[in-house]
């Protein structure tokens, strides 16, 4: 268990620095890693926000896809609720990164608040992921085959559980 710790802090001790220099950068570069070019945690919640890009396509282009009034009523508040669950998650993971960063400002900073932290951190990204995928498969409950179809074909959802393409054999 130690070991786990210490690997998953020594991660940290060198993904901190990284981060705190993030707050120099130009906006116009925080806003493309935000949205998936980044890497780590800006990566994770890029996916999440993906999510809920998803159901606002959804209901963009209900025509498209097929959805009823019904479906539309139903999704619209959904949607509300997954943007402002974003928003507190991102607020709430900054502030745990930055109180994660205080510790470790001193040379001999304490190991177990830093341990608390790292796994406050990751607490925080496994309800947020879970609570994201809850209302994700309400989502698709309240769609037809054959709008989740339509959708899927709109969106692809370009995770690391997707299936890799499939390339052709090279001939020897």
């Amino acid at each position: 268990m130690k070991k786990v710790i210490l690997s998953f802090l020594l991660t940290v001790v060198f993904a901190v620095p990284a981060f705190s220099e993030m707050k120099d950068m130009p906006m116009k570069d925080m806003s493309m890693m935000e949205h998936g070019e980044g890497h780590g945690h800006m990566m994770e919640a890029a996916n999440m926000d993906r999510m809920g890009d998803m159901m606002g396509m959804c209901i963009e282009h209900a025509d498209k896809i097929g959805l009823t009034d019904d479906q539309i009523t139903k999704l619209k508040p959904l949607h509300r609720e997954m943007q402002k669950k974003q928003i507190r998650f991102k607020a709430d993971l900054k502030i745990a990164e930055i109180e994660l960063m205080e510790i470790m400002e001193v040379k001999d900073f304490d190991l177990e608040k830093a341990g608390a932290a790292v796994k406050k951190i990751a607490e925080l990204k496994t309800a947020h992921h879970l609570e994201m995928l809850k209302d994700m498969k309400e989502v698709r409950t309240s769609l037809t085959d054959e709008q989740f179809n339509k959708m899927k074909k709109m969106m692809p959802m370009k995770t690391g559980m997707q299936k890799p393409a499939k390339r052709p054999l090279k001939k020897r």
